[in-house]
C-alpha cells in the first residue's frame, strides 16, 4: 500500500518535468526556425514537389543570404550532386575550405563532402586521398566503403581485400562473398601471365574465404582442362551441386567436353541427365537436348523435348521439337513453323540482375550496371515480351 501511494505522489513530478522539457524543446525549435532564411523553406518545398531547378535557385539564395550556415552549404552541394552538376559542388566546398576559422570538426565534415564529390565526378585519386585524410571515428566506416569501391572501380584487388577485411572486422558486415570474387579476379590476372600454378593458388584463397564462391571452382575447371588434367576438372565442376547446383548449367558443355576427352561421354550424359532429374534448370535441359541430338540422333532428341513440352509448356522446348521434328520428316511446313518459332522467340533470354534490373545476354559475376557480386541469376530468364 505505501507503494502505491509513493507512486502516486511522484507521478505528478514526473508530468511536470515532462512538460517542461517539451516546452523548452519547442522553443528551442522554434529560436532555430526563425534563423533559417524564407528561402530555405521555399527550397524544401520545391524539392518536395520534384521541382529541382527551382530548389536549387533557393537554396543558393538561403545561402546567400546565409554564409555562415554549414549546413546549408552541405544541402546545396548534395543537391548539386544529385542533379550531376559536380563541379560546382566542388566548387562550393573548395570555398567552405579557404575560410580559415573553419573548427577541426567541420573541416572534416566539408571534406568528406568534397571527397563525395570527387568520387562523383570520377576523379578517383583526389577522393581517395580526401577520404585517407578523414581521422573523426565518425567517418571512419562511410570512408572505408567509399575507398573500397573506388579500389573495385580501378581493379586494385589487393587493396581492395584489405579494405573489405577491415571493414568486416569494424562493422560486422561479413564481405566473404565479395573477397572470394576479389581473390577470382586476381587469379584471372594471373592467367593471362600464364602462371597458372599462381592462379590456383588464388582461387583456392577464395574458397577459404567463401567455401560456396562456384566461379572459383569453375575456374579452377578450366585451368586443369586446358592442362589436359579433365579428371581433375570434371572433380571441380563436379563439386558445384554442393555448393549452388543452379550454377551446373553454367559448366555443363564444359563438363562434357572432358568426359569426351575422357572417352567416357554416356557417363557424362548419365550424370547431366541426374542433375536435370534433381535440379530440372533450363541451361541443362538445353544442353542436354543438344548432346543427344548430336550422340543419339534426332528421335531420341524429340523424345526428351515432348516430355519436357508436356511437363512445362516453353517456346524454347518446343523451338527444340520442331527442330529434332523437322530433321526426322525432311518436312518443309515443320521446317516453316520451327524457323517461325525460333523468330517469334528472338532474343527473349536474358540474364536479370536481382538488384537494378539490368538484363545482359552473357552471364557476369559481376553486374555491369550497379557492380553487385553474383546478382545475376545462373538461368537466363524467358521475356514476355
Amino acid at each position: 500500500m505505501e507503494f502505491e501511494l509513493w507512486w502516486l505522489l511522484v507521478l505528478p513530478l514526473f508530468f511536470t518535468l515532462g512538460w517542461l522539457a517539451a516546452r523548452v524543446d519547442i522553443k528551442q525549435l522554434l529560436s532555430e526556425s526563425s534563423q533559417l532564411p524564407a528561402a530555405y523553406f521555399k527550397g524544401l518545398n520545391f524539392l518536395i514537389s520534384d521541382q529541382h531547378d527551382k530548389a536549387v535557385e533557393a537554396f543558393v539564395e538561403a545561402v546567400e543570404a546565409n554564409a555562415d550556415s554549414i549546413e546549408l552549404h552541405f544541402a546545396l552541394g548534395s543537391l548539386f550532386r544529385r542533379r550531376g552538376e559536380v563541379d560546382r559542388a566542388i566548387h562550393l566546398h573548395l570555398s567552405l575550405l579557404e575560410r580559415k576559422e573553419l573548427p577541426d570538426l567541420q573541416k572534416q565534415a566539408v571534406i568528406a563532402e568534397l571527397a563525395q564529390d570527387y568520387l562523383k565526378a570520377g576523379l578517383l585519386d583526389r577522393a581517395e586521398e580526401l577520404y585517407k585524410s578523414l581521422t573523426d571515428s565518425r567517418y571512419k566506416q562511410p570512408a572505408l566503403r567509399a575507398l573500397l569501391e573506388i579500389f573495385v572501380r580501378e581493379r586494385e584487388w589487393e587493396r581492395a581485400i584489405g579494405i573489405a577485411t577491415e571493414l568486416e572486422r569494424m562493422s560486422g558486415v561479413p564481405f566473404r562473398k565479395e573477397i572470394a570474387q576479389y581473390y577470382c579476379e586476381l587469379a584471372v590476372k594471373a592467367i593471362l601471365n600464364n602462371d597458372s600454378d599462381s592462379a590456383r593458388a588464388k582461387l583456392q584463397q577464395a574458397l577459404s574465404a567463401n567455401a560456396n564462391c562456384v566461379r572459383a571452382n569453375v575456374m579452377l575447371g578450366e585451368i586443369a582442362a586446358t592442362a589436359g588434367e579433365h579428371e581433375l576438372a570434371i572433380s571441380a565442376w563436379k563439386h558445384i551441386e554442393f555448393q549452388q547446383p543452379d550454377y551446373l548449367g553454367l559448366v555443363a558443355n564444359k563438363l562434357m567436353a572432358s568426359y569426351r576427352a575422357l572417352g567416357r561421354m554416356q557417363e557424362g550424359l548419365n550424370l547431366l541427365n541426374t542433375y536435370l532429374q534433381t535440379y530440372k534448370t533450363p541451361a541443362l535441359r538445353s544442353v542436354l537436348y543438344e548432346l543427344t541430338l548430336l550422340e543419339h540422333g534426332a528421335e531420341s532428341a524429340a523424345r526428351l523435348a515432348r516430355d519436357e513440352l508436356a511437363k512445362k509448356p516453353s517456346l524454347k522446348t518446343l523451338d527444340q521439337l520442331l527442330q529434332a521434328r523437322a530433321a526426322l520428316e525432311q518436312s518443309a511446313d515443320t521446317h516453316l513453323m520451327q524457323q517461325t518459332v525460333k523468330l517469334a522467340l528472338g532474343n527473349r533470354n536474358a540474364y536479370c540482375c536481382s538488384q537494378c534490373g539490368f538484363r545482359a545476354r552473357h552471364y557476369h559475376w559481376q553486374c555491369p550496371a550497379c557492380n553487385t557480386w553474383e546478382s545475376l541469376p545462373a538461368d537466363p530468364e524467358e521475356s514476355n515480351t
